[in-house]
């Protein structure tokens, strides 16, 4: 079964230095129908304008990725990192018992494009870290490229969950299979362009949940990148 998440019916935020839409229920948005799949708890698609971000704020018990789509995010927590992601870094933090962090786009001129995903840990009160990777594009292009993973294999980030993410950009045209264990669970993000899922169309914001299935074949219609996170 493949359940579609339009991304039209998501939540949005909106100041006078962010743009966000919420695939899941976030902060003020509210929607009981959509908490999460499995352990994957929150997909935020963020807009930063020149010169803002998020102040220092603290988190728990979560794993948080950060993936930048354009321009550049400045990191900076209490574990003492400092760092700036960019497109194709991946970025995971571990909040265990405790991490304050901010976000910040140093640019004077371009805005900063990302999603923040987090995933419920198999554990509480770990001990904070931090880790964060660079995945070039000819390793994402045509396939679908592993870049977390709990046992970190293949020069994956880290992750404290039975969960996996793999990121695959594709020209218009190209198709790559994903098979499904009959006891796990697979949720598609549209990050850019236009995908086909099993013959149906999904665009740039849209999401799917796919269980039960033997396998996800996913055909680009333009040049696109995706997010699948395959989950236990």
């Amino acid at each position: 079964m493949i359940t579609f998440r339009d991304r039209m019916a998501r939540g949005a935020s909106r100041t006078g230095w962010l743009d966000s839409r919420h695939t899941f229920s976030f902060a003020d948005f509210r929607d009981p129908q959509h908490m999460g799949f499995r352990s994957l708890r929150v997909i935020n698609e963020d807009r930063v304008v020149p010169g803002a971000g998020f102040p220092p704020h603290s988190h728990r018990d979560m794993d948080i990725i950060s993936y930048v789509l354009e321009g550049a995010l400045e990191h900076k927590d209490s574990l003492g990192n400092g760092t700036q992601i960019r497109p194709g870094d991946v970025q995971r933090m571990s909040a265990g018992t405790g991490i304050t962090h901010s976000e910040f786009n140093a640019s004077r001129t371009e805005p900063v494009h990302f999603l923040q995903i987090w995933i419920i840990p198999a554990e509480v009160g770990l001990k904070p870290s931090y880790e964060q990777k660079h995945f070039p594009l000819d390793e994402r292009r045509g396939r679908l490229r592993l870049v977390a993973a709990p046992d970190g294999r293949e020069g994956a980030v880290t992750l404290h969950q039975d969960a996996r993410l793999f990121i695959a950009n594709l020209q218009s045209g190209e198709q790559v299979r994903h098979p499904l264990d009959r006891d796990r669970g697979l949720w598609l993000q549209v990050a850019r362009g236009i995908v086909a899922i099993n013959g149906t169309e999904m665009r740039e914001g849209d999401g799917a949940a796919v269980e039960g299935e033997p396998a996800v074949d996913i055909e680009a219609t333009t040049d696109a990148e995706v997010l699948l996170f395959d989950l236990g």
